[in-house]
């Protein structure tokens, strides 16, 4: 399966979002006809004020039910639909839909080439952080987290759900390839400060030990959190079970396209049968 990654700028104006994820989907699709696209974490709102958030934020349907839906679960379902391809819709806000006021979830969907969702996963560590040069990050004033560990199928692979600082939870990442994966979908908005330094080390340390695929799809460059400027990493990319990075994109918005190769996968798993030698949990 081909399966390429897109790296945007988002900001927190969701119609603004919608249209820069639908031009570089199109063009992505045009030039490498994959089968797969992945989308960053927050792609639709990212930054701003809690009222931002909560303004842009989408209470979602049923799954397979044909309830009213917000703006960027509509457009996730229907450009499935419209390009034939599997959606992994990175992450966006979603509102409690025990009608809480207080607090929002950090939810990833997919799509299947007909438009039917396929999974929907909260996130379920939260960035709670002061980093180094002294900015603060509290997302669980704003998201509750979630509890449900989630794969989906995607043709013949199983795919494994995380988000961004998740990544630094191997415990996960085990759980997941417990649980049959294959592939395991990293949508971020990564700090420029922790990714210079971090963001590729973790990942190949999460492909190594899992001896899956992984596909990380960042948000890139400038936005506004309250009033003030935050930057994120990019540097969106996928790494095979050996730890090889085999796709990457830079700077800027842009994507990134390989094929995952299940027989490499089989080799990599047989040669060195790590999960059936562990002895601890």
């Amino acid at each position: 399966m081909r399966i390429t990654v897109i790296q945007m700028n988002p900001g927190h104006d969701r119609a603004a979002n919608i249209a820069q994820a639908a031009t570089l989907i199109e063009a992505a699709v045009a030039a490498e006809r994959p089968e797969m696209v992945v989308l960053p974490e927050m792609w639709a709102c990212l930054g701003g004020e809690r009222t931002d958030k909560f303004a842009q934020a989408e209470y979602l349907p049923a799954p397979g039910s044909n309830a009213e839906t917000g703006p960027a679960y509509a457009f996730l379902r229907d450009t499935a639909r419209r390009h034939g391809i599997y959606l992994h819709g990175g992450s966006i806000g979603e509102r409690d839909p025990a009608g809480s006021e207080e607090r929002l979830f950090n939810t990833t969907l997919a799509f299947d080439p007909e438009g039917r969702e396929l999974a929907r996963y909260r996130k379920i560590h939260l960035f709670d952080v002061q980093t180094s040069d002294g900015v603060g990050y509290l997302e669980s004033a704003t998201y509750g987290a979630g509890r449900e560990i989630v794969t989906y199928r995607a043709g013949p692979l199983t795919v494994g759900c995380a988000i961004c600082y998740d990544v630094r939870f191997p415990e996960l990442f085990l759980a997941l390839r417990r649980q049959g994966a294959d592939l395991i979908m990293l949508p971020a908005a990564f700090t420029l400060l922790t990714g210079k330094d971090h963001w590729e080390t973790l990942i190949r340390a999460r492909a190594i030990e899992t001896q899956c695929w992984l596909a990380a799809s960042g948000t890139y460059g400038r936005h506004e959190e309250k009033g003030e400027p935050r930057f994120t990493y990019g540097n969106s990319l996928i790494a095979d079970p050996w730890g090889m990075v085999v796709a990457r994109v830079s700077d800027g918005t842009g994507w990134a396209t390989t094929r995952i190769d299940t027989a490499l996968s089989a080799r990599v798993r047989q040669s060195m049968p790590v999960l059936t030698h562990r002895v601890l949990a």
